[in-house]
């Protein structure tokens, strides 16, 4: 069968030896390669900066959510939310519901508009980039009568703070996420 192999002194099973090892050898080195494309593939800085890359889109198209974690009233503790709040911006309405913690300067008539809850249709929506990465939003609402500004800081990675300055009660800020609004 190997004729060619024993004119050359080889042995039939010492060939087949070489050709299986040199297979194995052919065959670590595809999968080498194919696990360091793999890895190189999945490199932490380029799924950093394609959330990077994710979270500026939202925010300069005006289209996420921030969703609230835990609230820090003026001189009190930090309370964690258990339930969920959040602040949704569009092109053309803010939604908020957060709740609120600390001193109101004058109560609201109707007991459930206790929170930090309206819509606005009109509202000026401000975004600037940050020296070291991140970017500060400022969110004035023209038609509301409560609430005077929102002023949202996230990072590159979507993690936020808001301060929520109202004319009726102390600065409340709040820490929390931003997302991609579901449409």
């Amino acid at each position: 069968m190997f004729s060619a192999g024993i004119a050359f002194g080889f042995d039939e099973k010492i060939l087949i030896k070489m050709i299986t090892i040199n297979f194995r050898k052919a065959f670590t080195l595809l999968a080498a390669v194919l696990a360091l494309n793999t890895i190189h593939a999945q490199d932490p800085k380029d799924i950093e900066n394609d959330k990077t890359v994710k979270v500026q889109n939202i925010i300069n198209a005006k289209d996420f959510v921030f969703v609230a974690e835990s609230a820090l009233p003026m001189g009190g503790r930090t309370i964690f939310l258990t339930s969920p709040y959040n602040v949704s911006v569009s092109n053309d309405s803010l939604i908020t519901d957060l709740p609120y913690f600390g001193r109101a300067y004058s109560a609201p008539i109707n007991p459930a508009e206790g929170g930090i809850r309206f819509t606005s249709t009109d509202f000026e929506y401000k975004v600037q980039a940050r020296k070291k990465g991140g970017w500060d939003i400022l969110i004035i609402p023209k038609d509301t009568r409560d609430v005077r500004q929102l002023f949202l800081s996230a990072s590159e990675n979507g993690v936020a703070s808001l301060q929520v300055t109202s004319n009726n009660r102390q600065l409340i800020s709040f820490t929390g996420f931003i997302k991609e609004r579901n449409k």
